[in-house]
């Protein structure tokens, strides 16, 4: 039996070795709708919570619209151009409408980097499109601080500032906010390094209800809810895709009530009980573009843990063509290095404000907890393979056999999709959620 995994901008082929008896754990099949076009005409015509865009455009002077930086693959060649010819349309000037890349603390996207992410020339001819700079204090709008965790909250004075504010983005599972997109294309998404250093401190990323697919009691959530509405009105386009990549669903409306009819659409397709857990598990980073660094790779780690038996063996293939990530994480992970798991912790614990990146590395320690962790990937040095922390291996196949000889089980979890599936130990409730699994 072959089986692919997502894998830089391909997939990599997996043999499973005889004898090992896998289930592989996927998406059920998303209804298909008539076109991607007419999933976009049908968001913008049917709002959630608030008027058409068309409406909401007329009387405004200026926009702001923010997408996803490169880490994300949103569809934005799809709907950026309907949603400024609608904006146009109702009297806004081309020179006061802004697309703004919410880069959060990750390094801009410029030259044909930004071509690829707007994927579409008229709208980077049309409209101004501009990267976040999460550094530059002159750039964001002060707000004080948030109620009951005295978040400082700055955000980016282009989007404060513009008459009608809107998010667009891909909703799919996070490992430390539950879901992405909709409040937190805002926040980390074009907030200042100060917020987003205080809310990825020790004490929000040590509470347990900062997890993936929950969004209940989750520390992160409700800060980003917070902070949404400290701006008054914002707006959000949110975004489903399948395993392909393929656009399958969106809605349009008031960010916090569209981002959650969102979320309640994608569980029933991400959230996979499989009724047990296993002592070996593959699984991936997804493949590009969150596959492209060692840092974006830890999701794929952390998304699965709830199958992981307490002292198994967790394989990931990740492409990792740019290598280990952004330096502060570099240091992070020399950190952790020097330190160990323990120590590293407890360094954390004493800050108010968070080293950039290093949110990542003690993500990282939560399956380091679990069991152990082997990495594939064809794209680090041997220097930056030896700050992941982890062990490493040439071949999945062998990783596979060492782990079923040494666990002593033939049982084997594949997740091809890595983090955009997140499998759940608890037993299938219905045979829709049970078709993820096979």
């Amino acid at each position: 039996m072959k089986i692919d995994l997502s894998y830089g901008k391909s997939v990599l082929e997996v043999a499973v070795p005889t004898g090992a008896r896998p289930t592989v754990i996927r998406k059920p099949s998303f209804p298909v709708p008539p076109s991607a076009q007419a999933v976009i005409d049908g968001a913008l015509g049917s709002p959630i919570g608030c008027a058409t865009l068309d409406e909401l455009a007329r009387g405004k002077k200026s926009a702001c619209i923010l997408i996803c930086d490169i880490t994300r693959p949103v569809p934005n060649a799809l709907f950026l151009r309907p949603m400024i010819r609608r904006l146009m349309a109702a009297g806004i000037p081309a020179p006061q409408i802004t697309v703004l890349v919410a880069t959060g603390l990750h390094r801009p996207n410029e030259d044909a980097e930004l071509a690829e992410l707007v994927g579409d020339p008229w709208v980077l001819q049309t409209v101004r499109v501009e990267n976040h700079f999460a550094r530059n204090d002159a750039a964001h709008v002060d707000f004080g601080f948030t109620r009951t965790r005295r978040t400082p909250v700055k955000l980016d004075r282009r989007f404060v500032e513009a008459d009608l504010k809107i998010a667009t983005g891909l909703v799919e599972p996070h490992f430390m906010a539950g879901y992405s997109g909709g409040r937190k294309v805002v926040a980390p998404g074009v907030a200042h390094h100060e917020t987003i250093r205080t809310f990825h401190t020790a004490r929000f990323m040590e509470d347990p209800g900062a997890v993936q697919c929950n969004l209940d009691r989750n520390p992160l959530h409700e800060e980003q809810l917070e902070i949404v509405h400290m701006l008054g009105d914002v707006y959000a386009l949110n975004t489903v895709l399948d395993e392909h990549r393929h656009l399958v669903h969106a809605n349009f409306g008031e960010i916090i009530t569209s981002h959650l009819a969102a979320v309640e659409f994608t569980r029933a397709y991400t959230e996979i009980p499989v009724g047990r857990r296993f002592r070996t598990i593959v699984t991936s980073s997804a493949g590009y573009p969150l596959d492209q660094t060692y840092y974006q790779t830890v999701k794929g780690m952390v998304t699965p843990l709830d199958i992981l038996e307490p002292g198994g063996t967790l394989i990931v293939a990740s492409r990792c063509a740019e290598g280990l990530g952004s330096i502060h994480f570099r240091e992070s992970q020399k950190k952790l290095i020097a330190l160990g798991p323990d120590a590293f912790l407890q360094s954390l614990q004493r800050k108010a404000l968070a080293d950039v990146d290093e949110w990542q590395t003690e993500m990282q320690l939560k399956p380091m907890r679990v069991g152990s962790i082997v990495l594939y990937s064809d794209g680090l040095s041997d220097a930056d393979h030896a700050l992941t922390g982890v062990a490493r291996t040439l071949s999945v196949e062998d990783a596979i056999t060492r782990s079923i000889e040494s666990q002593g089980d033939p049982e084997v979890a594949v997740i091809p999709e890595g983090p955009y599936v997140v499998p759940f130990a608890r037993a299938p409730k219905d045979t829709a959620r049970s078709e993820g699994a096979a």
